[in-house]
Formats: C-alpha cells, sequence, structure tokens
C-alpha cells in the first residue's frame, strides 16, 4: 500500500471514523488481488496437458499371484525298451508352524504314473540349506536330462536337453523338492530364517512336506524313498530318523556323494598345514585316492593296468602305510618320510621333494592348483576331470570351481525354460537357485560353515537298528573333491552295526564326479544299478 494511503489509515483510525476505515480496506483488499495475480502472470506456466497424468503406486502382486495353482501336464518317455504315461505336476506346499500359520511355501516338481496309491514314490533334493534342486532334476534320474560337454565349459547358450532314458521313473515316482526359499518356493507369513536354515530345523521343514505330500495326494501306504545329493546326504540321514518317529517309515536311501561326518575332513577344509597341527590329519588319507584318480585322469602318473585297480591300489596304500605314517607325525625318521614320499609321487605325480616339505600332507586346495601348473590350468573342487586357465600361475588355491562354472549356466537357463515354458508353471517370481545370500544376510551359517560340528552317522544308524529292511545305496564319484568316496566309505562302515544290519549298505562308483550324470557312460551305469537296487528293496 502506497505510504499515503498508510498514512490516510491511520489518521483515521486515530479519529474512529469506522466508514471511512471500511472503504480503505476495501482499496487494500482490491490492491493486493491486483498486485498478486501480476505477480503471477510474471512466472513461467506450466503447460497444460490435454490428458491428467497419474503415476499409480507399483502394485504389489497378491500370494495368489506369486504362487499359482499347481501346472498339471501329461507326457511319455521309453525307459528300457518301454514306453512310460507320465503325470508332471509343478508347484508349492505349505508349512505351518504350531500355531497354524504360515511359515512356508516349498515348491516341487513330481512325476507319477498311472494313480496306484501302492506305487513307490522317491523324495529327490539337492544339498542344504542353501541349494535348490535343479541339478537332479535337470540332470539324474528324472525324465529329461541337460546336454553338456560331460568333462569341459558347456560354452553360451543356446543349451539344450532331451527326454532321459536312464530315468527311474519305470520303477518309482520322482518328487523333486526344493528347500524353502530355493526354486519357486519363500519363506512367508509367520515364517523366519532361522525356522529353516540349521540341520534340526532343516530336516522338520522336509518332513512336513512330506507328510503334507503323502496326505494330500493319498500315497500314506507307497514304498517310500530318499535320494538326496551332496549335502542333501547328510539332510537324508537326519530326515530319516525326524520321519521314523513321525511313524512314515522308509524302504530305501539314495545317497550321492555323501558327507556324513564332517570332522572326518575338516582338515581337509582348509588351504593350510596349519589345521592339522594337534592331530586332525586323518582327512588327508581319505583324499588320496581321489588325488591318485585325477592324476590318473590326466596323464600324470603312469597307466599300468585299469583305473579302478589304481585307485583301488591308493585306497589300500593311504589307509595302511600312508596313514600309518600320518599317525607318527613329528617322530617319522627323514629316511621314512621320503620312502613314503616317494610312494605318494607315484600315485599323485606332485614332487618328492615337494611332498616331504609338506611333511606328506597336500590340501587338496594345493593339489587341485598345482597338479596342472605347468599348463596354466587348475582343476575343479566338484569334478577334477574340468579345468580352467589361471590368472595367477603362484595360486595355491583355485580362485574359482572349473566345475561348477561349467554347469551354472546351463543347469539355470534349462530350468526355467522347462519348467515355465514346457511345464507351464509361470509365476511372478524368478527361480533361486540358491538361498545363500539370505542365511548370510540372517546373520546364520550354512553346514557348510557349521559342518566341523555335524555328524549326522548316529541318526543313520539308528535308524537302520529301527528299521532293519530299509536299505541304503550309496552312490560315489571318483573324480569329486567335495565329498571324497573313501570318507564316505568310512563313515558307512563304522556304524556299530551288526552284519545282517551291515550288509543293508550297498556302493556304486563311478568315473565321474560330485554330479555322477555329467558322465554319460557313469548315467548308464548309474542307472542299471538303481534299477536292480530298487528291485532288491522292494522285495525286502
Amino acid at each position: 500500500m502506497p505510504a499515503k494511503g498508510m498514512a490516510l489509515l491511520s489518521s483515521t483510525v486515530q479519529r474512529g471514523d469506522r466508514r471511512t476505515l471500511k472503504r480503505l480496506l476495501a482499496y487494500a483488499i482490491v490492491f493486493l488481488f491486483i498486485a498478486g495475480t501480476a505477480a503471477s502472470a510474471a512466472q513461467p506456466q506450466p503447460r497444460p496437458s490435454a490428458v491428467p497424468v497419474e503415476t499409480p503406486e507399483p502394485a504389489v502382486p497378491s500370494l495368489a499371484a506369486q504362487f499359482p495353482p499347481d501346472a498339471v501336464s501329461e507326457h511319455s518317455i521309453e525307459i528300457d525298451g518301454r514306453t512310460i504315461e507320465y503325470t508332471a505336476r509343478v508347484g508349492t506346499i505349505t508349512l505351518r508352524n504350531a500355531q497354524n500359520q504360515p511359515t512356508a511355501k516349498m515348491s516341487y516338481v513330481a512325476y507319477t504314473v498311472g494313480n496306484d496309491p501302492h506305487r513307490p514314490v522317491t523324495f529327490l533334493y539337492n544339498g542344504g540349506p542353501g541349494s535348490s534342486t535343479m541339478w537332479l532334476l535337470m540332470g539324474s534320474v528324472g525324465p529329461v536330462h541337460v546336454m553338456t560337454p560331460g568333462d569341459s565349459l558347456a560354452g553360451s547358450p543356446p543349451y539344450h536337453w532331451v527326454d532321459n532314458h536312464d530315468s527311474i521313473l519305470d520303477k518309482t515316482d520322482l518328487v523333486f523338492v526344493d528347500m524353502p526359499n530355493t526354486g519357486f518356493g519363500r519363506i512367508i507369513g509367520a515364517g523366519k530364517p532361522q525356522d529353516f536354515f540349521g540341520l534340526e530345523q532343516d530336516a522338520d521343514a522336509f518332513a512336513q512336506f512330506i507328510s503334507n505330500y503323502i496326505t494330500k495326494f493319498h500315497r500314506w501306504n507307497s514304498p517310500k524313498f530318499l535320494f538326496g545329493e551332496s549335502y542333501g546326504t547328510p539332510r537324508s540321514a537326519e530326515l530319516s530318523w525326524v520321519l521314523f518317529s513321525q511313524g512314515i517309515s522308509l524302504n530305501g536311501i539314495v545317497s550321492q556323494s555323501s558327507v556324513l561326518d564332517f570332522h572326518l575332513d575338516w582338515s581337509q577344509n582348509y588351504p593350510y598345514l596349519y589345521s592339522a597341527i594337534g592331530g586332525g590329519n586323518v582327512g588327508y588319507a581319505l583324499y588320496f585316492p581321489t588325488m591318485a584318480a585325477t592324476a590318473w585322469y590326466h596323464g600324470m602318473v603312469p597307466r599300468r593296468g585299469t583305473e579302478e585297480a589304481f585307485i583301488q591300489s591308493a585306497a589300500n596304500f593311504a589307509m595302511t602305510s600312508y596313514l600309518h605314517a600320518l599317525m607318527q607325525g613329528d617322530t617319522l625318521s627323514p629316511r621314512a618320510t621320503r620312502a613314503i614320499a616317494e610312494q605318494m609321487h607315484a600315485y599323485i605325480g606332485l614332487p618328492v621333494e615337494y611332498l616331504v616339505e609338506q611333511h606328506l600332507m597336500v590340501p587338496y586346495a594345493r593339489f587341485l592348483a598345482g597338479l596342472l601348473r605347468d599348463e596354466g590350468k587348475t582343476l575343479g573342487r566338484y569334478d577334477s576331470r574340468f579345468t580352467v586357465t589361471t590368472l595367477d600361475p603362484e595360486e595355491t588355491t583355485p580362485g574359482g570351481d572349473a566345475s561348477n562354472d561349467a554347469m551354472s549356466s546351463p543347469y539355470t537357463t534349462a530350468v526355467n525354460e522347462y519348467l515355465r515354458d514346457t511345464l507351464g508353471y509361470d509365476p511372478a517370481l524368478p527361480y533361486n537357485y540358491n538361498t545363500y545370500a539370505l542365511i548370510a544376510k540372517a546373520g546364520l551359517r550354512s553346514w557348510r560353515e557349521a559342518e566341523g560340528d555335524i555328524n549326522v552317522v548316529p541318526e543313520l544308524a539308528q535308524t537302520m537298528a529301527a528299521n532293519p529292511q530299509m536299505l541304503v545305496f550309496s552312490a560315489n564319484g571318483y573324480y569329486d573333491f567335495a565329498t571324497p568316496w573313501l570318507a564316505t566309505q568310512y563313515s558307512l562302515e563304522h556304524m556299530n552295526l551288526p552284519p545282517n544290519l551291515q550288509k543293508n549298505v550297498s556302493y556304486g562308483f563311478y568315473q565321474s564326479g560330485h554330479m555322477v550324470y555329467l558322465n554319460q557312460s557313469a548315467l548308464d551305469a548309474y542307472h542299471r544299478d538303481l534299477e536292480a537296487w530298487y528291485d532288491e528293496a522292494l522285495h525286502q
């Protein structure tokens, strides 16, 4: 307002001229309105939109959208000259806590033949806690098989999967189960990571899944089998007793690439000799035949006789002369040390002087990094037939795993295409091929990190004693450093079982690694062994 107006207003207020005051206030209001309009017009104005645009909040998929109804489809496959018609079902089963609150959705793929409620059913899974079951699903005894080179890198896509004529679907229905938070399954509702990521918690989850499955599909009176690979084998041992305690007896357990007593190879899971200081060195003997098989495969030792005979000779040496030398520790004379080192060299190809310097103890990581060092290559832990070029010629531990690097991409690609496009189960979720990130985020330990505390041999022995008709088949790859075959055999031969129960354990040994099925000739032999074993287990 101009100064003159302000003065007039002031004097008017002092005289108490109410009529004039009202007039001046009206002028002031009009003035302020005009001034404000002019100022606004002087500012840049947004361009008008013909159609108002709204940005909605991103929608959160409902539980139903995340976990759609089961996908069911019909297929056929030829096995041993017979055409088998089967149904594939992909879906989830809900787990609940003691308060009946949902805690997890566990995903699965089931293959069933006919509607016989007494047909055998086998529950299959990979290691845990951590891994999905895509490896067994897409490579082993189911009706499909990923095509891979066998002992080398698979390269880039496209990858291919084909009918698996080595399937055992002719003998048993197959239910491939993903542990919580892997595959298309998720922890939901009242569930928490600590409810599932531990040896006992994991077994309880799988027991509830199996109980729910056989109830939903009327399979309580079917012959039942467990089929675990890798860290799925301690799950089977623990789970077998949990199920028995709940009134669910098993006809048999297939344990592929087993680890049951983690103490036996504890010292070998570190790349340094210090882990053996104090006497914890039995693992060096148990890994020795696997080193010998690897040296034979890569041509680092003279090949006389058959490979199987060479490996068995290495095992005999490991558990006699070599183990005896290790037990003597620092009291072993220099002359005796060199004599043992020379015998070791003949089996595993490493230089005698190096073996003497290592006090006869070579952690397997150093072996994998050192055997083909002159060629600039390191070997795979899961399958030592695989090699990869190293970027560090002086490394003592491989920077990665040649066998795992070779297989991850084709299996992850194939499982997504197969489940989503062929079997028609396509939820609004990624397929989690492992859940290690969630385990770490929750501050929990995977079984591998807790392995020094785990020994499930007593649970398996207890189940076999309580259920004397249950059979166990142990399948092993000669080139597997993750779960060496001699350690498995050692565990299974130390269950304190009488002879009539010890005979219920049988073995298969194959020229392959941790994933026996990567070698087609090994898978063929594996198929024959399993077919015969199922016949025996079903006629007990």
